[in-house]
């Protein structure tokens, strides 16, 4: 099995368990590459469309909205975006995504 480029995945830290069910899209600039839906441990496990790392800006965007709905909790954020540049030089950026109702927080994982 290849290890993705980029991979993500979402902790719910209201639950202390992992978001299932989030959508994420995945941008080169603004063309969109990519979309995955996170599993039961909150992870994209496959992206719809196969990509080639590049040096570039690249963002995930987790529509966390219909997440919240789910919860039962009227939804303060309906998307969340983090954009990030990587390298070609690099094989593997994982960004995972730390999220609570009214806050959210990332950082450069491995």
């Amino acid at each position: 099995m290849t290890r993705q480029a980029i991979t993500t995945h979402i902790l719910d830290l209201v639950t202390g368990k992992p978001a299932a069910g989030v959508v994420v899209q995945l941008f080169e600039s603004e063309k969109q590459l990519a979309s995955g839906l996170t599993d039961s441990d909150g992870r994209v496990v496959n992206w719809s469309d196969a990509f080639e790392l590049r040096s570039s800006t690249y963002k995930l965007v987790f529509s966390v909205g219909s997440y919240f709905l789910k919860q039962g909790m009227e939804p303060f954020y309906e998307d969340i975006a983090i954009a990030f540049r990587a390298s070609e030089d690099e094989n593997h950026y994982h960004v995972p995504l730390l999220l609570s109702h009214y806050g959210y927080s990332t950082y450069r994982g491995s």
